[in-house]
């Protein structure tokens, strides 16, 4: 049962990633690029470590696959913000300024 169970959330963590990628690679602008591979990822890493908890021996390795999750979960958020706020025109940290 647990075999089955992995094999099913991994298999639609990979479609996630698999659509996020997609989505990187035929929206038109980096705003919805952003969206797509950061939504998509996040799920599809949820789920893909959602299916090998089932397959987990211990404490220990359940606590560092949900630590490795969070983190992700975080820097992703975090690189996703200061990527759109960077491409935002008129920042002055980035030199581009609006002619408006």
């Amino acid at each position: 049962m647990a075999d089955a169970f992995t094999v099913v959330f991994t298999l639609a963590g990979t479609l996630f990633f698999l659509t996020g990628s997609i989505g990187l690679l035929r929206f038109p602008d980096l705003y919805s690029r952003l969206h797509a591979l950061t939504k998509a990822d996040n799920l599809g890493l949820g789920l893909i470590a959602l299916g090998v908890l089932a397959q987990a021996d211990g404490a220990a390795f359940v606590a560092k696959v949900i630590l490795v999750w969070l983190v992700t979960l975080a820097t992703s958020a975090v690189v996703g913000h200061l990527i759109a706020r960077d491409a935002l025109p008129g920042n002055p940290e980035t030199g581009v300024m609006n002619d408006d």
